[in-house]
């Protein structure tokens, strides 16, 4: 029986090997319970070291340019990658 893993991933910059600025984890196994703020350090500094771990980019975030005049201006977190792996949960 397949149970799937959620890793969201915010980077820095849109490119796969920038460095990770925030994320969370959703285990569908049930077995790590994870909630916002329990670990200071990223699960994995990248998408490209997340996806040599087995995870599969599932999104793409997409990129759309500044509008004029508020280039410098703080938002949202643009930059989102969503990663899934399938763990197998009938021997354990």
């Amino acid at each position: 029986m397949l149970r799937q893993k959620l890793l969201v991933l915010y980077l820095h910059y849109p490119a796969l090997n920038s460095g990770v600025c925030a994320w969370s984890i959703w285990d569908g196994t049930g077995k790590e319970h994870h909630t916002t703020g329990d670990s200071d350090t990223p699960p994995y500094n990248s998408v490209i070291e997340a996806m040599k771990d087995g995870w599969r980019v599932i999104q793409f975030p997409q990129l759309n340019p500044a509008y004029p005049g508020m280039e410098l201006t703080t938002s949202y977190l643009r930059f989102e990658y969503i990663l899934e792996k399938l763990e197998d949960i009938s021997n354990g």
